[in-house]
């Protein structure tokens, strides 16, 4: 899976599953089962996705949030704010450093961040708690201002409408390995033209697909992974508003 790049040149690191997609996997797997490699069983027993790994947080991670709808526009906000994040840098950093994250950024309250001025920059740039990158911290605020702006023009559930506008006409099958995932689809492709035509910053394709697979848009756990559902998500079964 190939990274896009993101503002200011940056390259936007995959999501969980792309960085595990990167090791070896060796022959195709059986027409008839899952691939060995897609699969990991922990000490609990569950069988899961492969890149949840055995790190305690990781696999929490997987099993109560990547690929549960999300909904809200504060929710939805805080998501695109942490992939732009962890351009360049693996997820599990992002993840470990959320509560950080949560505090330097009003827990991602939308006007309070589309609020912050220069005086917050320079406090958020001297943050050790984050990740101290000017380019990325000016893009939360900017892209707080539009999702502001945004929510005025077409009200409450705005920025939540416009992700789970991204659910694919035809859900592609479930992954039965690690090399059936992809770096990004024409629905990433498509939210990342759009909201760029909005002015949002670090939202290239693949930083988008990483965020339709978290957020449930698309059902992304592997063929026997204890959280694969029976089918894929539907806007109209699942927008709730903000």
């Amino acid at each position: 899976m190939t990274a896009d790049i993101g503002q200011g040149g940056t390259a936007a690191a995959p999501s969980p599953v792309a960085a595990a997609g990167r090791t070896a996997l060796g022959a195709p797997p059986a027409p008839d089962r899952p691939s060995r490699s897609a699969l990991i069983v922990g000490t609990d027993e569950l069988p899961r996705c492969a890149w949840a790994g055995s790190d305690a947080e990781y696999q929490r991670y997987h099993d109560e949030e990547w690929g549960t709808p999300l909904h809200t526009d504060q929710k939805v906000f805080e998501k695109i704010s942490l992939e732009g994040f962890q351009a360049g840098l693996s997820w599990i950093t992002i993840l470990r450093r959320r509560p950080a994250f949560r505090t330097a950024f009003s827990n991602f309250d939308i006007d309070a961040v589309a609020a912050f001025d220069e005086a917050d920059v320079e406090r958020l740039v001297t943050d050790a708690s984050i990740i101290r990158h000017r380019g990325k911290i000016t893009a939360v605020i900017n892209n707080a201002r539009i999702t502001q702006n945004l929510i005025a023009e077409q009200g409450a559930g705005a920025l939540d409408r416009l992700l789970w506008a991204s659910v694919p006409a035809i859900p592609a099958p479930r992954p039965r390995s690690l090399e059936d995932f992809v770096a990004t689809t024409p629905e990433s492709t498509a939210l990342s033209k759009t909201l760029r035509a909005l002015s949002f910053r670090f939202v290239g394709p693949t930083t988008m697909y990483a965020l339709m697979q978290s957020a449930g848009v698309v059902d992304d756990h592997v063929e026997g992974c204890f959280r694969a559902s029976m089918g894929q998500f539907r806007p109209a079964e699942t927008i709730l508003g903000a």
